[in-house]
């Protein structure tokens, strides 16, 4: 019944929308309760599972074809394959296909990092039991702090290809998958159970981290690339700059939301026209989208609310979701050609309505949001999705 009321309530308010165009009002809370009853017993059912898990860190696998100590991620582009003219010479690029036999298994560690930080910070959330924390502090000092097993703090060595690239530029949106990390830190930075002094070395880790993706060469490369890797740079700088309370990135990622990133990705109907050119252009659209979003979530203050902001040209975030979410309510309704792999896996439970839906009061975004998969399996899905547990972040 108490469901009901509260979307009841949430119809209310999204009568506040006119004309089609939505009135942005102060982000809904009501939103928060009813997503709160839909996901309660997942996040209780995955904290469960987090709990029994130990720490899995990069040094505890590795690759012959790194370049890289033990202490370093890695990764190979997913998209390269073996040459059949030159079988063992350098790969090449075959766009959209996956290749299985790449070596992926820190990125996977990193996924399932995320997954336990994320499940168990939910947890805490509801239920402000400190036995979450302490077990999230194994894991959070093994891939920050302990010299045995700490992931070095920069991407040099992600998604390397064979015969070509030791690492490029593009593996750092590997690390999307530490987000959840930082925003679970955040939350329970606030426990008993966790010190100062441990909370000072994992800031430390990520400052380092924010360092050296705004000055080295492969972290200036991915943040001036015009699809969706720059729009995941600034995603993950403005997550991990919270975090670290660092306010003047915090700026400066505001700043490249209005003047670089929605005006030069966007077109005036709200689409991505650089994703729009790829071999998987519904996914790859669904995955930028959610990436502004975030940054609208992550940045947005009372005095400079990005949830608002119109560029010149006309693009805004409310513009961008009303132009796919159509595509995502109804799949058959997409004027494209199918993407070329995972085009039945998706959409799931997508972070763009969700988020969408409580900073403009949208009963139809979280009507769509709340009957998508809120649990995908699919590791290439998995790893498009950066916000799996959305709570942390209402």
């Amino acid at each position: 019944m108490k469901k009901y009321v509260l979307l009841a309530i949430l119809f209310f308010l999204n009568m506040l929308t006119t004309k089609g165009q939505h009135v942005l009002t102060r982000q809904s809370p009501v939103v928060l309760k009813a997503a709160t009853a839909l996901l309660k017993t997942q996040v209780m059912k995955e904290a469960a599972w987090a709990m029994t898990e130990q720490p899995v860190t990069v040094t505890a696998s590795s690759s012959p074809r790194s370049a890289g100590g033990i202490h370093d991620f890695f990764s190979e582009a997913d998209y390269f394959w073996p040459d059949p003219k030159h079988p063992d010479g350098a790969y090449i690029e075959r766009d959209g296909l996956t290749n299985p036999d790449n070596f992926v298994a820190h990125r996977k560690a990193m996924i399932r990092f995320s997954k336990i930080m994320g499940a168990l910070a939910s947890a805490y959330q509801l239920t402000a039991d400190e036995k979450y924390v302490q077990h999230a502090l194994l894991h959070l000092k093994a891939w920050f702090l302990d010299p045995k097993t700490l992931m070095n703090p920069n991407l040099l060595y992600a998604q390397a290809v064979k015969g070509k690239h030791t690492g490029r530029n593009y593996g750092i949106i590997d690390t999307i998958h530490l987000m959840e990390v930082a925003q679970a830190a955040m939350l329970m930075e606030k426990s008993n159970a966790f010190s100062k002094d441990t909370a000072r070395g994992i800031k430390d880790w990520f400052a380092q981290y924010i360092q050296w993706l705004n000055t080295s060469k492969p972290g200036l490369q991915e943040k001036g690339i015009r699809n969706n890797h720059s729009t995941c740079w600034a995603m993950q700088v403005a997550s991990f700059a919270k975090f670290c309370g660092d306010e003047a990135m915090l700026d400066s990622m505001r700043t490249r939301y209005k003047t670089v990133l929605l005006p030069l990705q966007m077109a005036a109907d709200g689409s991505f026209p650089l994703e729009l050119a790829r071999t998987k252009p519904y996914g790859y659209s669904i995955f930028n989208l959610d990436a502004m979003v975030m940054l609208c979530q992550i940045l947005s203050t009372e005095k400079d609310n990005l949830w608002s902001f119109e560029a010149e040209g006309g693009q805004s975030i409310s513009k961008g979701i009303r132009y796919l979410w159509p595509f995502v309510a109804d799949k058959g309704k997409w004027p494209l050609k199918p993407d070329v792999m995972y085009w039945d896996n998706w959409p799931v439970a997508q972070p763009f309505l969700l988020f969408g839906a409580q900073a403009f009061n949208d009963l139809a975004w979280f009507s769509t949001w709340k009957g998508l998969e809120h649990d995908p399996q699919v590791e290439e899905v998995i790893r498009n999705l950066p916000i799996r547990h959305p709570l942390i972040w209402l």
